[in-house]
């Protein structure tokens, strides 16, 4: 498996356990009251902090199980890894346009930074899974 592959799994992992722990908590701490009553600028700022220390710890692991494979790309990960960004892309000028409408509809803060937290969520999730399909199924540039 080449390492940019690792990484893309690395990515997907740590972003669905950190957003599956983000909802555990918030959720949890909803109990039976409205949920944009819930404290959660705090459990996101935590989860986002954890899922980027975790990320670069295991990237940094990855590359010191296989050191022959750091810091080599060639061509053909180049164009994955632009293809996979461009997929995730997509999903943060979605949850940006969306962000936009709840504010100036004056949806509550809650709602609108959810809507951007999982629109980064979506983004990070869907361009690793773009890469690793491309890694897996074969990649044919454009």
């Amino acid at each position: 498996m080449a390492l940019e592959e690792k990484r893309a799994w690395i990515m997907a992992v740590v972003t669905l356990c950190a957003y599956a722990v983000y909802l555990f908590v918030v959720l949890g701490r909803a109990g039976s009251g409205p949920l944009v009553d819930v404290p959660y600028v705090a459990p996101l700022l935590w989860t986002v902090g954890a899922a980027i220390v975790a990320s670069i710890v295991l990237n940094i692991a990855a590359a010191l199980a296989s050191p022959r494979d750091a810091g080599r790309k060639d061509q053909r990960d180049r164009e994955i890894g632009r293809f996979g960004e461009h997929v995730g892309q997509s999903f943060v000028v979605i949850g940006g346009i969306a962000a936009l409408v709840m504010a100036m509809a004056e949806l509550d803060h809650f709602w609108i930074a959810n809507t951007v937290y999982f629109a980064f969520v979506l983004s990070s999730l869907l361009g690793s899974l773009a890469k690793i399909s491309a890694y897996r199924q074969g990649f044919q540039a454009w």
